[in-house]
């Protein structure tokens, strides 16, 4: 018998609704023809894997030494963890050490072992909202509670709400940065003002919040933006990330968590969360791809096409009438529910349906009357789309 709760979860139109609709793009596509359906539903990135990568994948393909496809420490292969370690430095400008990097299986693998390894049952993280749909989850499977922030009209952090909501409950601040579902960057000086929140309320309270970056979009900027380095401004900070997004790599399911060596806890952190990933069942990150993402992580990647992208989708929204928020990094595009739907996001997403256009509803990412369109498609299927997007708007029944 299937447990209730995980049946009250997978019913969950919010939550579950951007796989449904992915799932349900593939059967439109063969009634409809591929050409004929506008899925902009998942963030699964079409970009090509680069040819560093390609490379890697051929060369580590090659190694039939002894025991290459055996087990290494849990934590990864200790070459892995300290080319990992010169990426995380180069970023944060921090000397980080290979002891401070545990490889995942995957972003989503990283922040559940992070969870595992810091909450207790009642615990709290607080959020930016909107957000990843699936935080609720991870948070959720380790008894612990996702107190949602709702952020300023920018979408940048409500820094005075958030430092409300502090109590000695809260284990965690989580940021997904850029974010997704809106492509928001925050800024280096709202990244500063958090981490002395967080500062003053570990002095008044006795307990040090951590802050936990999730960041597997932080390659792919547009417009000059550039993501913040929290090591800088916080000890208690966590980068957790995946080469899902800037190597394309989302199938292959490696990515790592990094912990800031000026962390009081770091060792015990890392130590932590290298058990939790093994009494998870994950045991360790795929061993192909750990060779195959140190050999290639510094790859060059030419993400202009993501920009071009973006801007035809915001011309197709502009000659529509659809409202959106201007993204300064990943590859979505939150957008605005015609104010005629009284913020019904589920509502108009079926009726966008009707009209071969296939997009997220906001409600699941904690940003009801918005929906969510990702972009990291075809140029064809973007620039084929305006007449859609346009029947849908003028289509009042």
């Amino acid at each position: 018998m299937i447990a209730p709760h995980i049946k009250e979860l997978m019913n969950n139109k919010g939550s579950s609704a951007i796989r449904r609709m992915f799932e349900e793009g593939i059967a439109l596509k063969k009634q409809f023809g591929e050409d004929n359906v506008f899925d902009f539903s998942l963030g699964n990135p079409d970009l090509d894997p680069p040819k560093e990568v390609l490379e890697a994948i051929k060369e580590v393909s090659e190694d039939i030494s002894h025991g290459a496809h055996g087990y290494m420490p849990n934590a990864g292969y200790p070459e892995v963890r300290e080319s990992m370690a010169k990426k995380v430095s180069l970023e944060q400008g921090v000397s980080v050490s290979g002891k401070n990097i545990v490889m995942t299986v995957g972003a989503a693998s990283a922040l559940n072992c992070v969870f595992k390894a810091i909450l207790s049952p009642g615990d709290e993280v607080l959020v930016p909202s909107p957000f990843f749909a699936e935080y609720r989850h991870y948070v959720r499977n380790y008894g612990g509670i996702l107190v949602e922030i709702p952020s300023n009209d920018d979408f940048s952090i409500n820094l005075e709400l958030l430092k409300s909501k502090l109590s000695s409950k809260t284990a965690a601040v989580l940021i997904n940065n850029p974010n997704n579902p809106t492509g928001k960057i925050y800024s280096e000086d709202d990244v500063k003002a958090l981490s002395e929140i967080l500062k003053e309320h570990s002095k008044k309270s006795g307990r040090t919040p951590y802050l936990i970056c999730d960041e597997p979009y932080r390659a792919i900027t547009y417009d000059g933006q550039k993501v913040a380095p929290a090591f800088q401004f916080y000890e208690s900070s966590v980068i957790v990330t995946s080469f899902a997004k800037d190597l394309s790599l989302p199938g292959e399911r490696i990515g790592y968590v990094a912990v800031n060596p000026k962390c009081s806890d770091a060792d015990e952190f890392s130590s932590a969360v290298t058990f939790s990933l093994r009494i998870l069942g994950c045991v360790n990150s795929p061993a192909f791809f750990q060779k195959v993402v140190a050999k290639s992580w510094n790859a060059k990647v030419d993400y202009s096409s993501y920009e071009k992208r973006r801007n035809l989708l915001m011309k197709n929204l502009d000659n529509a009438g659809i409202k959106y928020y201007r993204p300064q990094g990943a590859f979505y595009l939150f957008c605005k529910v015609p104010d005629s739907w009284n913020d019904d996001d589920a509502a108009f997403c079926d009726h966008l349906k009707k009209h071969l256009i296939l997009a997220a509803p906001g409600t699941g990412f904690g940003g009801k009357g918005w929906f969510r369109l990702a972009y990291c498609v075809s140029e064809k299927t973007i620039v084929n789309s305006e007449k859609a997007f346009i029947a849908a708007m003028n289509d009042r029944s």
